[in-house]
């Protein structure tokens, strides 16, 4: 009984003396790495003195620090390392893994420093920039069709501004916004808005039912106001004074080829007597035809000259009066 007492004290005493160097060890190893679950960098090079907390002898530490662990070469990537990774960078690198305690998580992830500009926040910057700057007098509104992607900055803490402005687009109804995006005072990239747009127009609709060869009028025809993804016409009008070419039902929006301008009265006929006006800057000469075909006021007709029986194209003028056509 007392020999196995003896034998237990002494398994213990073994015991107690091979952890009592393990833990002098560890305490008196040249280098001491302690490894966090997760580390955030600026740069996109990764060294071990990034990536770990080193004590121990000076010239150790200095050389362990310099220690290349490789590099991130992507915006979002995330690298993770291990403690074997690290034993054997170090070895490969001359520091012997004996003269090396290893605490703290069993494996880093090491990602880069790096903000996210979303999507949103480019629109809304874009859609700011155009309420303050319309692309026309009649532009009412405006809805995002293509929507740029996210973007990220890495690797900076320096400050981040935005500069919009307009760009030509090939489609009418549509306005484009470029944003510069700048770091530092240096331009980092770009990205693009492009924006659908509404526009304030006017339109014709009949009120009354309006019979064929009518005078179009603010009797029978009301003028709207209304939103349309195209802009107006810069020569359009209100279609008064035009002739309904068929019969019109009331509340029928009104198109060019529903109506036709109304004619002006022929105000020469056949053989009747003409007076051939030519006026030009510092003479006015004068002389008698005759017309050889009916017309209105603007139309080309053939004129007989009185005296030379010459026939000539000549206007009429709205006083009656030819003008030749030189």
């Amino acid at each position: 009984m007392s020999n196995k007492i003896v034998n237990i004290t002494l398994i213990m005493c073994l015991l107690l003396s091979v952890n009592s160097n393990g833990d002098n060890t560890k305490k008196d190893s040249p280098l001491q790495i302690y490894l966090p679950r997760e580390i955030t960098i600026k740069d996109k090079h990764l060294s071990l003195g990034q990536v770990g907390i080193i004590r121990g002898q000076k010239s150790l530490v200095a050389k362990a620090s310099k220690i290349a662990l490789g590099q991130i070469s992507a915006p979002g990537q995330k690298i993770v390392i291990d403690r074997e990774m690290v034993l054997s960078r170090l070895a490969c690198n001359g520091i012997s893994v004996w003269k090396v305690t290893l605490t703290g998580a069993e494996t880093v992830t090491i990602k880069q420093q790096e903000r996210t500009i979303r999507s949103d926040e480019f629109i809304k910057l874009a859609s700011s920039f155009l309420e303050k700057n319309p692309p026309g007098i009649s532009v009412c509104g405006f809805n995002p069709i293509r929507i740029p992607r996210d973007f990220i900055i890495t690797g900076t803490d320096k400050d981040i501004s935005f500069s919009p402005r307009l760009v030509s687009s090939r489609a009418i109804n549509q306005a484009k916004v470029e944003i510069t995006i700048n770091s530092g005072g240096k331009k980092i990239g770009t990205c693009e808005v492009i924006f659908g747009l509404k526009y304030n127009c006017r339109q014709a609709v009949t009120s009354v039912n309006i019979p064929a060869r009518a005078v179009i009028s603010p009797d029978n025809v009301k003028i709207e106001k209304i939103t349309s993804n195209y802009p107006e016409s810069v020569d359009w009008k209100p279609p008064y004074g035009l002739i309904a070419k068929r019969q019109i039902p009331a509340k029928t929006l009104l198109h060019p080829n529903m109506l036709s301008p109304v004619k002006s009265p022929i105000i020469t006929k056949r053989n009747q007597k003409v007076v051939i006006r030519i006026d030009m800057p510092g003479f006015l000469i004068t002389a008698f035809g005759k017309a050889m075909q009916d017309g209105r006021a603007g139309d080309y007709i053939k004129v007989r000259n009185v005296d030379s029986q010459r026939i000539i194209l000549a206007m009429i003028n709205e006083d009656g009066s030819v003008k030749p056509a030189f």
